[in-house]
């Protein structure tokens, strides 16, 4: 029995080795593209706090912003489709992930209870679960197979 067991456990370890990388890249281009589409086309729930986050900015208007910020991200997912291109998507994504926690700075009135760090507003809820997003696209790019000769890839 003991050791049916641990057949089982080294099968479903090989399993899940060969999908989780898949399934991540999947799972981040369709969360990317699907969310990122929403923004230039108005239909974001996020579009309010985005707007708020971005209006002390020097350059373009809020709403320029909510275009330019959703088309990165259509990007992003994009290049996670394509194992050549995830290296790229995940220095987009870790890019996109410094403005997406701008608010818990910026408008901590919004995104935190009474101003309680402890107490996370629905919006802060959904800007500190990004850390799972940052923590996934980590182990992704750990996992990439480094070339056998970097010189020779870069000419």
């Amino acid at each position: 029995m003991k050791e049916t067991l641990y057949k089982f456990d080294r099968r479903t370890i090989r399993i899940m080795r060969s999908v989780s990388r898949p399934a991540i890249r999947l799972s981040f281009g369709v969360i990317f593209i699907w969310f990122g589409i929403l923004k230039p086309l108005g239909l974001s729930s996020a579009e309010g706090l985005l707007k708020a986050t971005v209006v002390w900015l020097p350059f373009g208007s809020a709403e320029n912003w909510l275009i330019v910020i959703g088309l990165w991200e259509v990007v992003i997912g994009v290049f996670f489709f394509f194992k050549k291109t995830t290296r790229l998507a995940i220095i987009l994504l870790l890019l996109q992930m410094v403005g997406t926690f701008m608010p818990l700075v910026f408008l901590p009135e919004v995104t935190f209870q009474s101003n309680n760090i402890f107490l996370p507003t629905l919006e802060g809820q959904y800007i500190i679960k990004n850390l799972m997003i940052i923590s996934a696209a980590l182990v992704l790019g750990g996992e990439i197979d480094k070339p056998k000769n970097l010189k020779e890839n870069l000419q």
